[in-house]
């Protein structure tokens, strides 16, 4: 598929691939315990980061299933590098994608989450011509599951127990849209 332009611009961010300087930026959200309580794994160390900017400046495009659009989301006023999307092409057949998200703590709450993630669906859509868009999440992470929603997502279910984080069994959540609900959302019609 032929992706958008990058960077690509929503109303606050610069959606882009990733660079080898962005390093500092993403330990800055990417070590913080705080940042990774959900995503059931341990703050990365410096190294294991440069390993993963690595393959993340690899994974920007969307060719075949498997494919990852992993992208940085930086700050239109000032340029600085906030948080990550990623859209990932999951079934070919059965045209799915899903979308993954992270943010520093210290732009939650001004939704530039959701704003990324509609930016992804679009892609998603639009591009791809994705039938079904989902995301996953810790049952616990309220926050996530409101991104989601605002971004015209609705819950599709429950898996309970279904993942062991730090000792402990957890609920996953699956929340998801259509490509005819996301289309009516913006006010056309159509699904295939």
């Amino acid at each position: 598929m032929a992706l958008p332009p990058f960077p690509i611009e929503t109303a606050r961010l610069l959606l882009r691939p990733f660079e080898a300087t962005d390093h500092g930026a993403v330990l800055a959200y990417q070590g913080r315990e705080d940042v990774n309580r959900y995503m059931h794994a341990d703050p990365s160390g410096a190294d294991e980061l440069r390993e993963m900017l690595a393959r993340r400046m690899a994974e920007s495009r969307l060719e075949q299933e498997g494919d990852v659009l992993d992208l940085a989301a930086v700050l239109r006023e000032d340029g600085r590098l906030v948080g990550d999307v990623t859209l990932f092409y999951r079934s070919a057949e059965h045209r799915q994608a899903e979308v993954a998200y992270v943010f520093h703590p210290d732009v939650h709450g001004r939704g530039l989450a959701t704003e990324a993630t509609e930016a992804l669906l679009q892609i998603a859509f639009e591009g791809l011509a994705c039938h079904r868009v989902y995301g996953r999440l810790d049952a616990r992470n309220a926050a996530s599951a409101r991104v989601l929603e605002k971004a015209g997502m609705r819950l599709e279910g429950r898996l309970v127990e279904n993942e062991r984080d730090a000792g402990e069994w957890t609920d996953e959540l699956i929340y998801a849209v259509l490509d005819r609900e996301w289309l009516t959302a913006r006010g056309r019609t159509g699904s295939s």
